[in-house]
């Protein structure tokens, strides 16, 4: 068996086009365009080239993108000081602080800053709150795309048996969450977890977030299984790699997200797609 390759560059370009007709749609309706503000301090290079691609990407579907871009010694204070301009802001309808911050300013008091309800990364924790009660929230943005690429296999999760390997607020913890709320048998599992192999080999749907280079083995995939690599690393010839070693778990699974060019994609397509939906919650 050799997998299905599973294109997220394609699927996103779908969801983009998803989220160009309710841009579209919304602004007919109100006047106006959705918009969403990114927070960037400092000049981390990585940091740059995410910020410019969000920028990109808002401006193709029709959103209003903008860059608050802010010098690496800027105060905690300061920070937050703009952070409640925007949240009080009613042109706002998504903020987006981009991390990581330079040293001296807590992430998590200036995510702890955000209305909820303008919270497009979903990483608030009345969010993260909601989500696990099975309310509606603003999700994060990449777990939405691993459940998309799932649905695009044709796979009903209902019953089935999902590892994910990962504990994090970005990804791990909510992605299992919407598997939950699909009713898959969800079990998370991290770096630390005893027989970790084995558990992999139980999962029908496999989600890799834990971030280490190809951790994930080929002989740990369960044949016809799917499996979702949202891992980001650098391989020794400086490419990048997922946290699953792709060529032997290709030949096991059904279906398979390559690293590039697999979730990556999706985070963004759903970055946009939250903003939209704050967007019309915020007016409805």
């Amino acid at each position: 068996m050799t997998a299905t390759i599973i294109d997220g560059k394609a699927v996103a370009a779908r969801v983009r086009a998803e989220v160009a007709l309710e841009t579209s749609q919304f602004r007919d309706a109100h006047g106006r365009a959705p918009s969403l503000h990114v927070v960037l301090v400092g000049d981390d290079p990585a940091s740059q080239v995410y910020v410019r691609n969000k920028e990109k990407a808002a401006r193709d579907v029709g959103i209003d993108g903008v860059t608050h871009r802010l010098a690496a010694t800027t105060s905690e204070a300061e920070l937050l000081a703009l952070v409640d301009q925007l949240t009080n802001d009613d042109g706002v309808d998504g903020i987006l602080v981009q991390m990581p911050l330079p040293k001296g300013l807590s992430e998590h008091r200036v995510l702890d800053r955000i209305a909820p309800s303008k919270d497009v990364d979903g990483l608030h924790p009345v969010n993260a709150g909601l989500l696990a009660s099975g309310r509606e929230a603003l999700v994060p943005c990449t777990p939405q795309g691993c459940i998309r690429l799932i649905d695009e296999t044709g796979t009903e999760l209902r019953g089935l048996r999902a590892v994910v390997v990962g504990r994090s607020i970005l990804v791990g913890k909510p992605v299992a969450q919407l598997l939950l709320a699909r009713h898959a048998t969800v079990t998370i599992a991290h770096s630390r977890t005893r027989d970790l192999a084995d558990v992999c080999r139980s999962a029908d749907v496999l989600v890799a977030a834990v971030g280490k280079l190809r951790l994930i083995k080929g002989d740990w995939i369960k044949p016809g299984a799917i499996v979702i690599d949202v891992g980001m690393n650098k391989g020794e010839d400086g490419k990048l790699c997922g946290d699953v070693d792709y060529g032997p778990a290709s030949e096991a699974a059904r279906a398979i997200t390559p690293v590039p060019g697999g979730v990556g994609p999706m985070t963004i397509a759903y970055l946009l797609k939250n903003t939209v939906a704050a967007a019309r919650a915020r007016v409805a």
